[in-house]
């Protein structure tokens, strides 16, 4: 839910965009104020995402009023002075309503804000999948990991092995398919039965039971694919081959 306050000193423009605001059932209204001063007010004793607010007001003007706000806000601006939009959009507006404007411009201005707040969100919870390490193994052989905006199960036993593409990891599945995840190495790797799974290169994890051969500088893979063993991993690798072969 997004909340919004909408800022006015024409009463009938204010009741307008409050019949807008409650007929659109992703956004919250606050409150509707008469002047930019009395929003002032509420904005620093409430949580706000949104403003409406017209220009052309007494006392503070809607310009002005935006510039004197910190932190994070998205901003609509109403007016009916188009020579202000310019100004507006210095400002970051996310849109300019020219009044009188319908509801229809109304909704397209609101959803280019609610397009802005899901990437956000999207945005936040990548962040802390990566801070929290949210990939995980659980006892019974899957590994759940976040891809295309939700959450997978990949069964451990699949995966031949995991390739690193700067932030994110591609896991190269069983039958050709892959998935990718926004997230580093180094925490897959963590999240990966030790016992199964054996770093071999900077940018490569490799399923120990997917091995069919090697040679100097290569790993050949059960389904005809090879990945590079690095120089910094032989002696590791060679460690675990020589005790598989005994």
């Amino acid at each position: 839910m997004v909340r919004c306050i909408a800022i006015d000193d024409e009463p009938l423009a204010l009741r307008q965009i409050k019949s807008y605001i409650d007929r659109c059932e992703q956004l919250e209204l606050v409150a509707t104020c008469r002047s930019a001063l009395d929003a002032t007010n509420i904005i620093q004793h409430e949580s706000i995402d949104l403003i409406f607010v017209d220009i052309n007001m007494p006392d503070l003007n809607g310009i002005d009023f935006v510039r004197s706000l910190t932190g994070n806000h998205f901003v609509i601006f109403t007016t009916a002075y188009p020579e202000f939009a310019l100004e507006g959009f210095k400002l970051n507006a996310i849109d300019y309503l020219l009044k009188p404007f319908s509801e229809d411009e109304f909704l397209k201005a609101v959803n280019k804000v609610l397009s802005l707040v899901d990437l956000v969100e999207r945005c936040h919870a990548a962040e802390s999948a990566i801070a929290n390490n949210e990939a995980q193994s659980d006892d019974k052989g899957f590994l759940s990991v976040k891809a295309d905006y939700k959450t997978q199960l990949v069964r451990i036993s699949d995966i031949v092995y995991l390739e690193s593409a700067g932030e994110y990891v591609r896991l190269h599945i069983e039958g050709s398919s892959t998935i990718t995840t926004l997230f580093r190495l180094k925490n897959m790797e963590a999240a990966l039965p030790q016992e199964g799974f054996l770093r071999v290169h900077r940018s490569y994890i490799v399923n120990l039971k997917r091995i069919s051969s090697y040679t100097k500088g290569r790993i050949f893979l059960d389904n005809g694919e090879y990945i590079p063993l690095g120089e910094n991993y032989k002696e590791r690798f060679f460690e675990y081959f020589n005790e598989a072969t005994k």
